[in-house]
C-alpha cells in the first residue's frame, strides 16, 4: 500500500466487482492515482484464477470493451490494484465495496433467499474493518436488507471488538453495469443512486463516488433511505422483465397473423413516452432480470413480515420470460417434420451480447428442449474459450453449416453480425432461425433468395 493513498476492498471479482476495482483504481488527481485497490475473492478455483489472473496483468473476463481492457493495462502498470483471497485486508481499507452474488431460489410457491452467505461475507469485513471505514453495498439485495439485516449484523461484530462504538458508516448505491462495449463506461459514466444508513454515512458515500464517476455529466441522486435506494434497483430491474414479457405475447400474436412486429415497434418508438418498449426474442437470461422481480415478495415475506401485494405482475413476467425458449422450439417443430434423427447447431450461448457470461442463459435454456427432439446438438459462441456441459457439442471454430438441418441464430455478438450469411448458408438447404433480431434488413433480403427455410421470432410476414 502506498502511503497518502486510500485503500478501497473490493468484495467480490465477478463481473461488476472486477469493472469497479478498475473504475477505483483509475480514479485520479493531478494524474496520480486516488486509491490503493484490494480484490478480494473466494478461495475457491474459480477465485483462485481470476485472483492469478489479475495479478499477472491478464483479463479474467474476455471482453470487447477497449476501454476496460485498456484502463486495466495502465492499472497493472501502476500496480496499484491487487487481487487477494485474504479477508485479513479489510483492515487496511478506508472503504470496503460489496460486490458478491446473491440468489433467489424458488422453493415451493414462494421465492426465498438464503441470507447466510451474504452474512458470512459481512461476517468477513465486520471481524477485521477499521471502525470508521465506509462500506457500501452494491450488491442486488430485497429492500430493507441493508438497514434491517445487515446494519445491526455488521454493527454487533464491531461492537464486539469496540465495545464503545455507536454507530457503522453503512451505504447502499446500485450499479447498473453493462458487460458489451460499453462496461467500463457503464460504472464511471452513467447516473448513480445512493443513500445512507443515516445522513454520515450517505455523505461519505457521495465524497467518495465522485472521485470515480463523471458527475459533471452524470449527476447522482440520493434517496432518503438504503430501503429506498433498493427498492429502485429491483424495481427497475422488475419494471423492464415486465416490458419483455409482456412484448413476447404480442410477438407471438405477429408470428400467427403475418406481420412484422419490429416495424410495430419502431412506428411505437417514434412516441417518447414509449421510446423504451421492448422487442421479442430467445428470452431473458443473465443475473438481474431473471430473479430481481421476486425480491419484492422476498422483502416482504422475510424481513418485514407484511402483506400489501401478491406481486403477480412480477411473479407472471418472471415465468413468461423463463419460458420464451420454447417459442423457438415451437417453431422448429412447426417447420421440420421429424427432429429426431436431425441435427441443430445454436449460434450464441452467452445471456447477451458480447459477454462472457452464461448464467441464465436462454441459449442453454433452449438447449434443455431441444436435446429431447434433436439427434445431434452444437453450439458455437465467439465470446467463450470452451464450456463445459455434457448436453451439446462446443463448436470453436464455426463449423460447416451443412453438417446440420436447423441452425437458430441466438445471440447478436459483434462477430455474428459481420457475417456474410448469405454467402456461408449459400449451400445450406434446412431451417435458419433468427430468435434475436440479429439479421439486417439486407441481409434478410439476400438470405429469402437462397433454397432455405428462413424463419424470424416476431415476424410473420416471412
Amino acid at each position: 500500500m502506498t502511503k497518502n493513498r486510500k485503500t478501497v476492498c473490493v468484495q467480490g471479482l465477478g463481473f461488476v466487482g472486477f469493472a469497479m476495482s478498475l473504475a477505483v483504481a483509475s480514479a485520479k488527481k493531478n494524474n496520480k492515482p486516488l486509491y490503493d485497490v484490494v480484490g478480494i475473492d473466494l478461495e475457491n478455483e474459480i477465485g483462485k484464477k481470476r485472483i492469478k489472473d489479475i495479478n499477472s496483468g491478464k483479463m479474467p473476463f474476455k471482453t470487447l470493451d477497449d476501454n476496460l481492457s485498456n484502463t486495466f493495462e495502465e492499472v497493472h502498470k501502476e500496480g496499484n490494484l491487487i487481487a487477494s483471497s485474504s479477508t485479513d485486508l479489510f483492515s487496511k481499507a478506508d472503504v470496503i465495496i460489496v460486490d458478491i452474488n446473491f440468489d433467489v431460489n424458488l422453493i415451493g410457491e414462494f421465492p426465498e433467499v438464503d441470507f447466510a452467505p451474504l452474512k458470512n461475507a459481512i461476517n468477513a469485513i465486520g471481524t477485521n474493518m477499521k471502525p470508521n471505514t465506509l462500506v457500501i453495498i452494491e450488491t442486488t439485495v430485497p429492500p430493507g436488507t441493508t438497514s434491517e439485516i445487515l446494519y445491526p449484523y455488521l454493527l454487533s461484530l464491531l461492537k464486539k471488538r469496540f465495545p464503545v462504538l455507536r454507530k457503522v458508516n453503512l451505504a447502499h448505491s446500485y450499479e447498473r453495469v453493462m458487460p458489451g462495449k460499453n462496461y467500463f463506461k457503464s460504472i464511471t459514466d452513467f447516473w448513480r443512486v445512493y443513500a445512507g444508513i443515516d445522513s454520515e454515512s450517505a455523505k461519505k458515500c457521495k465524497n467518495f463516488l465522485e472521485t470515480i464517476i463523471n458527475t459533471d455529466k452524470f449527476p447522482m441522486r440520493e434517496l432518503n433511505s438504503t430501503t429506498a435506494s433498493e427498492t429502485a434497483k429491483v424495481l427497475e430491474n422488475s419494471y423492464r422483465a415486465s416490458n419483455i414479457a409482456f412484448i413476447n405475447e404480442w410477438g407471438l400474436f405477429a408470428e400467427s397473423v403475418g406481420i412484422n412486429l419490429f416495424e410495430v415497434l419502431e412506428a411505437i418508438r417514434i412516441r417518447p413516452t414509449h421510446s423504451n418498449i421492448r422487442q421479442p426474442g430467445l428470452g431473458v437470461g443473465g443475473y438481474c432480470l431473471t430473479k430481481d422481480p421476486l425480491m419484492g415478495i422476498v422483502s416482504c415475506n422475510q424481513i418485514f413480515k407484511i402483506n400489501p401485494t401478491d406481486f403477480e405482475v412480477s411473479k407472471k413476467s418472471v415465468l413468461i420470460n423463463s419460458q420464451m425458449p420454447k417459442n423457438t422450439l415451437d417453431l422448429i417443430q412447426k417447420n421440420v417434420s421429424s427432429t429426431k434423427d436431425k441435427s441443430v447447431l445454436i449460434l450464441g450461448l452467452t445471456y447477451r451480447e458480447d459477454v462472457q457470461d452464461t448464467r441464465y442463459s436462454p441459449s442453454l435454456k433452449l438447449i434443455e428442449y431441444l436435446r429431447k427432439n434433436f439427434k445431434k446438438i452444437s453450439a458455437h459462441d465467439p465470446m467463450l474459450r470452451k464450456i463445459d456441459h455434457n448436453e451439446f457439442l462446443f463448436e470453436k471454430d464455426l463449423p460447416d453449416p451443412n453438417d446440420f438441418d436447423v441452425i437458430v441464430l441466438a445471440v447478436s455478438h459483434s462477430q455474428y453480425k459481420e457475417i456474410n450469411f448469405a454467402s456461408w448458408l449459400e449451400r445450406f438447404k434446412g431451417l435458419f432461425i433468427d430468435s434475436n433480431n440479429v439479421l439486417s434488413l439486407n441481409q434478410i433480403s439476400n438470405l429469402k433468395k437462397l433454397n432455405l427455410k428462413l424463419r424470424i421470432i416476431g415476424r410473420g410476414d416471412i
